[in-house]
């Protein structure tokens, strides 16, 4: 026998009324799987096969190697030459971690390595390279971060590899890691290497 005092309806209002705390809940639990399977360092590139961006660059003021200033971003210098071109800043955390990695993989004489310093204080961008040592050949200043978005750049670090025909060949999103370096930089690096030559 039921209590005249409850409606029937009671129970079902109730299920009702969690429906939309359910339906939350389940929506959360796949962004949650989803989005912690993406692997950001994967996203493709719209520009891998086209032209790398005619950007020039100045040079990071006062940067000397060997007794002369090390130069700007020339477009024209990343013809004829497979290149490496890394987005960088010295405030950037895992720019540090990949430093020596990258420091240890300009000992490679048949690549051009171009640094593109991102939003930096000149100071601070030279204690850097000083830290570390400095692997590239040409470092340009993007201090207003407008050539960083020509390039497709979503945030720094970021590397690409650019080949003797001026094309961006492969991008990689975020730090250089011993994992990545040889598991897919230096393969993409050495794709390049053979193409064209």
């Amino acid at each position: 026998m039921t209590d005249p005092a409850i409606p029937a309806a009671a129970p079902k209002r109730r299920w009702l009324m969690a429906l939309p705390l359910v339906v939350f809940a389940a929506l959360a639990l796949l962004f949650w799987f989803r989005l912690g399977d993406t692997d950001i360092s994967r996203i493709p590139s719209a520009l891998i096969g086209h032209a790398a961006p005619r950007t020039t660059l100045p040079p990071l003021s006062g940067l000397v190697a060997d007794g002369k200033p090390v130069p700007g971003l020339d477009p024209a210098s990343l013809e004829g030459k497979v290149s490496l071109v890394n987005v960088w800043a010295s405030w950037c955390v895992p720019c540090h971690g990949e430093a020596p990695l990258l420091t240890a993989l300009a000992k490679d004489r048949r690549l051009q390595f171009v640094g593109i310093n991102y939003k930096d204080a000149p100071d601070n961008a030279r204690r850097f390279l000083g830290r570390y040592g400095n692997p590239f050949d040409i470092v340009g200043v993007d201090d207003n971060g407008r050539a960083s978005i020509e390039w497709g750049v979503y945030g720094v670090p970021e590397t690409f590899v650019v080949g003797r025909d001026g094309t961006i060949a492969y991008k990689l999103v975020g730090a250089i890691t011993p994992e990545n370096i040889d598991a897919v930089l230096k393969p993409e690096i050495d794709k390049a290497l053979k193409a064209g030559s």
